[in-house]
């Protein structure tokens, strides 16, 4: 399981839980926050404390997809931003964020 310190653990467990097709089967009184399943299986827990650590996360998802360009537009869609598109014809990934700035990837085959 990876777990990210957040200030709102259950509002950034909810669009974690959508945008993979999980679910929320913990909350704790919003103190630690589990999300579990989905499309895009994981195991995420979202911990609240009062101020999130400071940079560049240190640990990142990378999730896959056969659908990469479709992927990235349902997550931007859903509140994620574009940090940037990489890679070349043999193997593409989009660095994205959540809605509080953490950074993961999603990757895909070459078309």
């Amino acid at each position: 399981m990876i777990t990210t310190d957040t200030t709102d653990a259950e509002g950034l467990a909810t669009w974690w839980a959508e945008v993979t097709g999980a679910e929320i089967t913990e909350t704790n009184d919003g103190w630690y926050v589990i999300v579990k399943g989905g499309s895009l299986p994981v195991l995420l827990a979202f911990q609240k404390v009062e101020e999130p650590t400071p940079g560049k996360n240190r640990i990142h998802l990378d999730l896959t997809t056969e659908d990469l360009e479709g992927a990235t537009e349902q997550l931007l869609a859903r509140g994620a931003t574009l940090v940037g598109r990489r890679g070349d014809e043999n193997f593409r990934w989009h660095t994205l964020a959540d809605p509080q700035g953490n950074e993961f990837c999603i990757a895909g085959s070459a078309d």
